[in-house]
């Protein structure tokens, strides 16, 4: 007999068939980022109490008729009758309500990107226990459930997790109730057309940024970043911001002086990912998401050089969200 190659499983075939028939029917739905529920988007089946009640209806009009009893036939078709409203109310509940994915915002790898979908609902009565959840994960508990108002609207939040960085498409939603009665399920599918860009995790604990490189043409520059000598100072002036003073010149010379603002500004902060370290790709790229924050939180003004192309330096929350988005897609 020959064995089972390394992490062979054997396969359910009810399994294979029905997850093949599952991704061959959402191939076929809509993708689009608003759904209006119709009768043709709407599905309903019976619950487990919903059989229990069928099969009670049925053991109470047998015994009825046997035993021609007039209350046991009242009873029968006044359950009946209910289960019939039961399902006419919980096809309702879904039937009509428009349902919209606003644009989730970029989130960072190993986090939850949160969802909000805005659930309108246009009749005159209020529709109770909506649910809304991930399609592939309805069997871990994880609807969020909520009640819309007489022609308002109502927010729902879903979390999911994306893989890894990169731009992820919004995995599949199911919308359910099962109101007033428990008896019928009543649900949809929907496909989003959203998208969710995932920057990469950064690094923990990185080292400090790296120096700023001079300018070009900027000889003095370059002599003061190899021997630490400043040309360009002055005296110290009451105000001076402490990071201008020149501490190395203090300490030899015992006098207090401040670097000229135009020697400040010849050195400009480069992000290389050639020059990031790290282990893989995947280490440089966490390395140079977290001294992009870590820049822009001090206000400086620093550029990105990447293999498909270079950021120029610039600071502010558009630089920043500039530079996460090259990563994400590095």
């Amino acid at each position: 007999m020959t064995p089972l190659a390394p992490g062979a499983v054997a396969l359910n075939p009810i399994a294979f068939v029905r997850r093949r028939l599952r991704q061959w029917w959402q191939a076929r739905l809509p993708v689009a980022d608003t759904m209006t529920l119709t009768q043709h988007n709407v599905y309903i089946l019976p619950t487990a109490p919903g059989f229990m009640l069928g099969t009670t209806l049925m053991l109470l009009l047998i015994g009825s008729i046997n035993y021609q009893l007039n209350l046991g036939y009242l009873l029968t078709f006044l359950l009946a009758g209910s289960g019939i409203v039961s399902m006419h109310l919980s096809h309702a509940t879904l039937r009509g309500l428009t349902l919209n994915l606003l644009q989730p915002d970029p989130q960072f790898a190993g986090g939850s990107a949160m969802l909000a979908v805005v659930l309108t609902n246009t009749r005159s009565s209020p529709r109770h226990a909506v649910g809304l959840a991930l399609l592939d994960h309805v069997h871990e508990d994880p609807w969020v459930w909520t009640d819309v108002p007489a022609q308002g609207t109502g927010v729902v939040h879903v979390a999911f997790s994306p893989g890894r960085r990169g731009l992820h498409r919004v995995p599949p939603l199911t919308a359910e109730t099962r109101f007033p009665l428990g008896t019928f399920r009543v649900w949809t599918v929907w496909r989003p057309a959203a998208q969710v860009l995932v920057y990469p995790a950064p690094e923990v604990n990185p080292p400090p940024l790296p120096p700023g490189e001079p300018l070009a043409g900027g000889a003095q520059a370059a002599r003061l970043r190899e021997t630490g000598e400043f040309d360009g100072v002055r005296g110290y002036r009451r105000g001076d911001p402490l990071k201008q003073v020149v501490w190395k010149k203090f300490a030899k010379a015992d006098e207090l002086v401040s670097r000229e603002q135009e020697q400040a500004q010849r050195y400009q902060l480069w992000l290389d990912l050639a020059q990031a370290g790290g282990h893989d790709l995947e280490h440089r790229l966490s390395r140079l998401t977290a001294w992009v924050l870590q820049a822009d939180a001090m206000g400086a003004s620093y550029g990105l050089r990447l293999p498909r192309g270079t950021i120029p330096p610039g600071s502010g929350p558009a630089h920043k969200r500039a530079c996460l988005e090259a990563l994400a897609r590095c």
